[in-house]
């Protein structure tokens, strides 16, 4: 397996990282072609379409060895399922796959081709394997069943931060920060009210409080 590509994204560690790729629609990143593989003629086409699939590395969590059954946060952390009935990191194979919506792609750029992509559920960095056009007609099944998750709804949270403090934040990614922070960052199972957050996000430390369904910001600085 060759590594085709890194993504850049808002997120230098996995703490706020939204749980799956479409949830914040409002995250843009790109992705930074390995120098062998900038090349036009390889994603020529590929404008075309609206939504891309990524093969990509859990490179924070590669292990030696592996387990048949995780603890998947959405069911309190700890009901044991099947790995392969998951989308856990911790796999045999440390392979994520990802739909992100297609932005545009640079070609411009002195590293181009670049693509730009919204919604991906990536760390900074993170290594793609592999880039393939998602298919409506084929890779689209509305009826389909969704096992232990079929019922279970993102609730959002309320979301309170001054103005003071939103203007420490770009322009342009404070509906970004405000959509990962209504998605609920912690883990399922962390309930404390009392508990302050951190979560670094494009250059920043946020944190925050949770009571219930509300959100504070407490304070954003500088990394």
């Amino acid at each position: 397996m060759k590594v085709i590509a890194h993504i850049e994204t808002d997120f230098n560690t996995k703490f706020g990282v939204p749980r799956q790729s479409g949830v914040v629609p409002e995250l843009v990143s790109r992705i930074i072609f390995e120098p062998e593989y900038r090349v036009h003629d390889a994603v020529r086409g590929l404008e075309g379409f609206s939504y891309i699939w990524l093969l990509w590395c859990f490179s924070q969590s590669i292990r030696e060895d592996w387990s048949p059954t995780v603890r998947p946060p959405r069911l309190g952390g700890n009901t044991r399922m099947g790995v392969f009935a998951t989308r856990s990191p911790f796999r045999p194979n440390p392979i994520g796959l990802s739909s992100v919506k297609l932005i545009k792609i640079d070609f411009d750029s002195p590293d181009g081709p670049v693509l730009y992509v919204a919604g991906a559920d990536l760390m900074n960095g993170t290594p793609i394997y592999d880039i393939k056009p998602y298919l409506p007609f084929t890779d689209s099944h509305p009826e389909a069943k969704a096992g232990f998750t079929q019922g279970m709804v993102n609730e959002l949270l309320e979301v309170h931060i001054t103005e003071e403090l939103q203007a420490l934040v770009p322009e342009e990614k404070r509906e970004a920060l405000r959509q990962v922070l209504a998605a609920d960052p912690r883990p399922h199972y962390q309930q404390d009210s009392t508990r302050i957050y951190g979560m670094e996000f494009s250059g920043l430390e946020i944190k925050f409080t949770v009571d219930l369904n509300d959100l504070w910001v407490k304070s954003i600085s500088k990394i």
